[in-house]
């Protein structure tokens, strides 16, 4: 027997807005909870929003990689800069494995959309280029399904889950 497919996590905006390329934060802690943290060179979902992919540099972030992989938890935040639009995710069965060269498409479309997004708010795509700057030999493509999401946009809905558990009954 097939199990059911899981319910939708992320309605089609947000899933939208990553699918897109917007700054990218990754984070995790140690086993004895000391966080990690650095910004995505890349990111992908798939169309139904079920996986993620997040790109790190192996070089800038190696407690954060160490950190995901002793435990298999990360959060990931991705947010609109012009707008603030922010959504956070939530995963404790992360995969890590080397970036390969099917992964390019990803990573160039990825940083496109972030010279643009960048852009909005006064830098110019030099600067993107360069803080985005990367080799894929010193990459890691870090794939979850989003167990949680919640809605961090500032304002009176930050921090809210994006679906809510259901209610005990008495």
């Amino acid at each position: 027997m097939n199990a059911a497919p899981r319910p939708a996590l992320l309605p089609p905006e947000f899933i939208a807005m990553i699918d897109k390329g917007v700054s990218t934060i990754v984070s995790a802690c140690s086993l004895a909870l000391r966080p990690s943290i650095m910004r995505a060179v890349g990111s992908a979902i798939a169309p139904d929003g079920q996986t993620v992919t997040v790109y790190l540099s192996r070089p800038q972030s190696r407690q954060l990689i160490q950190d995901i992989a002793s435990t298999g938890r990360l959060a990931v935040v991705f947010s609109e800069p012009a707008s603030h639009r922010t959504l956070q995710l939530k995963s404790s069965q992360a995969r890590i494995r080397s970036a390969e060269a099917a992964d390019q498409a990803v990573l160039a479309r990825y940083l496109a959309s972030m010279e643009n997004e960048i852009l909005q708010v006064g830098y110019e795509p030099v600067f993107t280029r360069a803080m985005l700057a990367n080799r894929l030999e010193d990459l890691v493509a870090i794939s979850f399904e989003p167990t949680q999401a919640f809605d961090q946009t500032p304002g009176p809905k930050a921090g809210a889950a994006l679906i809510q558990p259901p209610k005990s009954r008495p």
